[in-house]
């Protein structure tokens, strides 16, 4: 069973992302769940996506402590749902921060050193700037598949079948693009 997490705020791309990883796991034979949980997403709020694929998938949700890779779109919600990454897993984190109303509004401060700290915790954690990545790519919306460009050398998969998953979910017109982004942050890795 792999166990994938996809993390973010609301209108960063974290559900195209998980459809590319359900055609990747389904295109490769494996059974594959998909469960969204929107909170505010609209208005900027945290947006998680689970990811299950194996032989047999019961249930679409990852318990915590079970999670093989958290894809965080955004820095402080890594550190939100560090409790469900397993002990040897992985985080790809995009380092770009998007400030809550309370830190907006001066109510609460951003937390500072969120990537050393969970490292220190024990968590292999791969970070880079997935807005500067896609923007080489050619476009900002393009972070998303940055992000699986990074994640896909801890998930596996042969080049060929990530190209065909992002085939299979991606707009023709848009794949180039996707296609320079996922190899910009696979050079992250």
């Amino acid at each position: 069973m792999l166990n994938i997490m996809i993390v973010g705020v609301g209108g960063q791309g974290s559900l195209l992302a998980s459809r590319i990883l359900g055609s990747l796991f389904a295109s490769a034979g494996l059974d594959v769940k998909l469960s969204e949980v929107h909170g505010m997403a609209q208005r900027g709020g945290s947006v998680v996506t689970f990811v299950r694929a194996g032989q047999q998938v019961s249930s679409p949700l990852i318990p915590k402590g079970e999670a093989d890779v958290i894809i965080s779109f955004e820095e402080s919600e890594a550190m939100r749902y560090l409790p469900w990454l397993k002990k040897d897993g992985t985080i790809v984190l995009n380092t770009q921060h998007i400030l809550p109303m309370p830190v907006l509004t001066g109510a609460a401060a951003y937390p500072e050193n969120i990537t050393a700290r969970m490292r220190e915790m024990g968590a292999k954690v791969v970070a880079f700037d997935a807005l500067e990545a896609a923007m080489k790519a050619g476009s900002p919306k393009a972070a998303n598949v940055a992000l699986l460009g990074a994640a896909s050398a801890v998930i596996g998969h042969s080049r060929e079948e990530w190209e065909a998953a992002m085939r299979a979910t991606i707009k023709p017109a848009l794949l180039e693009l996707n296609f320079a982004a996922f190899e910009i942050g696979y050079q992250n890795k």
